[in-house]
């Protein structure tokens, strides 16, 4: 049989993530940025609209600590510790070098304030409590990061310690630490809103939030930045705006200035120069597919989930969709089963497919009538 496609008259109004099918990868337009490696990523649909490097291992320097607190909150919402629990401070935790919340030696810290010290003063002193008080010691900890990466499809990162001191054996990437920061976002909603608050102050120390864009009004409400010699300076940010969500991270910079102002004109330049467009709403009426020895000649097609995609925005009016069938589906069919596919093509962006479903059943002919419709394709070539 043929294949079959119809122009479908799309009402602008989510799929697989990171460059997989359902998501469009829009090319250009791009932009000049000074960071050594980069990626920004709509939340919804995945589409990545730069990549610099995405897939180069890097040191995650204090961005490491996305996944300290995304164990951490494992922990917290399968109930195996709970926000005022109180977590010793060791030695080992009180000699941690680098940037602290400045714990107590010997003291106990309530799990709340050190996740705060850990996530908005970037106390590496906090992740060895954390650490420490929940799997034992650090080096258990980082073994459930390390299993946990692999869990949530981090395909090039591994950990070396908790809070992204330097080691030759801690690395990740850009492209690994933007899936790891919207799964942070999506499995702990009750827990992110850590990472939007501005100011912290333990132990009489007020710290405020080394994260440069939260003090502006970009829509920025996490995650984390980081810093060593070998690094150089990086973040790893998300933003909302217009109930559309980016995520991006940048690597590799010179200074605590250029890292604010790169990713202030990354930011910027991701919501100027795309958008996100809803083609169908899950559920909604596309079209009708042709059926064979059906009781029904077609069947109203529809998509599972809305089909959203994300492209420039001078591409918009340029926007074709087609429903596309390889042939009339053979009865029975049953509601829910794919019978096509939902084709967008534009300019600056490669096709986007949604699989078409039918919207409702339809019954196969009883032998006589499939006679006698194979009969009438024969003499008449029709069906």
């Amino acid at each position: 049989m043929s294949a079959i496609l119809r122009p479908i008259a799309a009402s602008l109004g989510a799929a697989a993530w990171l460059g997989v099918a359902g998501s469009a990868i829009a090319a250009p337009p791009t932009i000049d940025t000074s960071a050594r490696n980069a990626i920004v990523v709509d939340f919804a649909t995945g589409a990545v609209l730069l990549d610099k490097g995405a897939d180069q291992r890097i040191p995650p320097a204090s961005m490491a600590k996305i996944m300290t607190a995304y164990v951490v909150f494992d922990y917290l919402k399968k109930g195996r510790a709970k926000l005022d629990d109180m977590l010793s401070v060791s030695e080992k935790a009180w000699r941690t070098g680098g940037s602290k919340m400045f714990v107590a030696l010997g003291g106990q810290v309530k799990l709340e304030d050190l996740l705060r010290g850990m996530i908005i003063q970037s106390g590496n002193d906090a992740c060895v409590v954390l650490a420490e008080g929940l799997a034992g010691s650090e080096q258990a900890f980082v073994e459930q990061e390390n299993a946990m990466a692999k869990t949530l499809g981090l395909k090039d990162t591994h950990y070396a310690d908790v809070d992204g001191l330097p080691s030759p054996d801690e690395y990740t990437t850009p492209r690994d630490l933007a899936l790891l920061a919207r799964h942070l976002i999506t499995d702990f909603p009750e827990y992110y809103h850590y990472d939007a608050e501005k100011d912290f102050t333990y132990n009489g120390i007020k710290q405020g939030n080394r994260n440069p864009l939260l003090y502006k009004t970009l829509g920025v409400d996490g995650l984390k930045t980081g810093h060593t010699e070998e690094a150089g300076y990086g973040l790893t940010v998300s933003a909302s705006r217009d109930e559309r969500r980016v995520i991006m991270v940048l690597a590799g910079m010179s200074s605590m200035k250029e890292r604010g102002q790169e990713s202030e004109k990354v930011l910027e330049w991701a919501y100027r120069e795309f958008g996100d467009y809803r083609l169908v709403k899950a559920g909604e009426p596309v079209d009708d597919a042709p059926v064979w020895m059906g009781v029904a000649t077609k069947v109203p097609v529809t998509t599972k989930e809305d089909a959203v995609v994300t492209m420039p925005r001078r591409s918009r009016h340029d926007m074709k969709v087609i429903a596309a069938y390889d042939g009339p589906s053979k009865a029975p069919v049953a509601q829910g089963q794919q019978v096509g596919k939902l084709v967008v093509t534009a300019p600056d962006m490669n096709a986007v497919e949604f699989p078409l479903v039918a919207a409702q059943p339809v019954a196969k002919l009883n032998p006589i009538e499939r006679v006698a419709m194979a009969a009438g394709y024969l003499l008449w070539g029709r069906h």
